[in-house]
């Protein structure tokens, strides 16, 4: 996959992009987990997401945080991944003009940056949260979502309570249109034992949305 750097307001951000067959396809961007705990875009979970959703047919973008890898700039506590966040999505919709709607996936700490730019773009379309850090994180800013989205949560994760998960869960399905909770029996929190899982419910759910 050819190397590819995106403007951000504080310099380049180092990504990777796969286009699909279709112009007019979603398209779609995978946020990785924690940079100040090794978290990239080639993280394990954030790498499946991102297979997944160029398996179901998505343009699908990849990146790295500010800090992080060749990505210019430093950590920046959840506000400058926001704004890094954004200036993906728009690049992505940018690049694909026909493109019919937008996704935004992201795991643990890249899934509460994926929520907070959802609540800043509306024409997100769909949403895809992978252990989603519940208690670690202040989600008062969600209210009325119009998107669909799709939750994943392993039941023995030791960094994040699947039961304030499943809480998060039942909050934003009172906000969304529709919103799927899969909870993966026995899986921790970097489903070590079942990335095929995470992909297959990813995989099916995008294919079935499209």
């Amino acid at each position: 996959m050819p190397e590819l750097f995106i403007p951000g307001s504080r310099g380049r951000l180092e990504a990777r992009h796969a286009e699909a067959a279709d112009p007019s396809s979603p398209v779609a961007v995978v946020l990785h987990p924690h940079p100040l705990h090794g978290g990239t875009m080639n993280n394990k979970v954030a790498y499946a997401l991102f297979r997944s959703l160029v398996e179901a047919g998505c343009h699908t973008t990849r990146f790295n945080f500010r800090g992080v890898g060749r990505s210019c700039g430093e950590h920046a506590g959840g506000d400058g991944e926001v704004a890094d966040a954004l200036a993906v999505v728009d690049w992505t919709q940018r690049r694909h003009p026909e493109s019919s709607t937008t996704w935004i996936a992201g795991f643990s700490f890249g899934a509460w940056i994926a929520a907070r730019v959802l609540m800043k773009r509306p024409g997100i379309g769909r949403f895809v949260l992978v252990a989603p850090g519940a208690t670690t994180r202040d989600w008062s800013f969600l209210h009325q979502v119009p998107a669909d989205g799709l939750i994943i949560q392993g039941s023995v994760d030791s960094i994040v309570d699947p039961n304030e998960v499943a809480a998060l869960a039942e909050t934003l399905a009172s906000l969304t249109r529709s919103l799927r909770f899969e909870m993966i029996e026995g899986a921790g929190h970097f489903f070590e034992n079942d990335m095929e899982t995470v992909r297959e419910l990813v995989r099916d759910y995008a294919r079935r949305a499209r």
